[in-house]
């Protein structure tokens, strides 16, 4: 995994000398896989960075941070908890067309603003390979247009940012492999809008990203280079 990671600075050259990175951390496991990732890379990368963890607080009061923190405190790597009401807010919007839209927004400009506060230059997001795949289908199939995630970007809301994905090239399955190689645990969503989770969804609030992840999954049964 480390090495994709590599692969994926050098190639779309997410790393400059100098560089303070936030990684946003959920206590899942794309962006802690992501903090080791980045955390072991920068011992020994050519281009010096800094590297931080801010962790966005929904609000919801039954999420503990104590593994986030433990693992940080092992990498090495300074940890910040921003705390929101964003929960409540998106519970009470929860009969709009997508609330997990407007959650999505709400904790990008928490983040966006922690970062700045911190004198970071770059957002660092645990988004993988698949998550770019199930992107282009969502905006084909659901609204009519082809659009996809960038492995590198510069921000819209917060000037001089630049929002990067070094997971770009690594599979979910091998994220998979790496936490339970290392038996490791993660924070379950607490909501049950989430536009992500895919382990507690219900058929009332069935996500559209996990509707696209079962069409790909029937897809894999009939080809398997899919």
């Amino acid at each position: 995994m480390m090495s994709l990671v590599r692969q994926a600075l050098d190639r779309y050259e997410m790393i400059e000398e100098g560089d303070h990175v936030a990684l946003g951390l959920s206590g899942g496991k794309d962006s802690l896989a992501l903090l080791c990732a980045l955390s072991g890379i920068s011992r020994f990368y050519p281009k010096k960075f800094r590297l931080c963890a801010i962790y966005i607080d929904l609000g919801y009061g039954n999420v503990q941070d104590d593994g986030m923190r433990r693992l940080c405190e092992k990498w090495n790597v300074p940890f910040y908890r921003v705390d929101t009401q964003i929960g409540d807010i998106v519970m009470r919007q929860r009969k709009e067309s997508n609330p997990c839209s407007l959650c999505a927004k709400m904790r990008k400009g928490a983040l966006g603003q922690k970062a700045l506060e911190l004198g970071c230059n770059k957002i660092a997001l645990g988004h993988h390979y698949d998550d770019v795949i199930e992107t282009i289908l969502m905006g084909m199939l659901y609204g009519a247009q082809i659009q996809t995630m960038m492995p590198k970007l510069h921000s819209t809301n917060f000037e001089g940012m630049e929002l990067i994905r070094p997971l770009y090239l690594v599979r979910e399955d091998d994220i998979k492999a790496w936490r339970d190689y290392n038996g490791l645990h993660f924070i379950q969503c607490a909501c049950k809008f989430t536009d992500t989770c895919t382990t507690c969804n219900n058929e009332e609030n069935r996500s559209k990203r996990v509707e696209i992840k079962e069409l790909i999954k029937k897809l894999k049964e009939v080809n398997q280079y899919v």
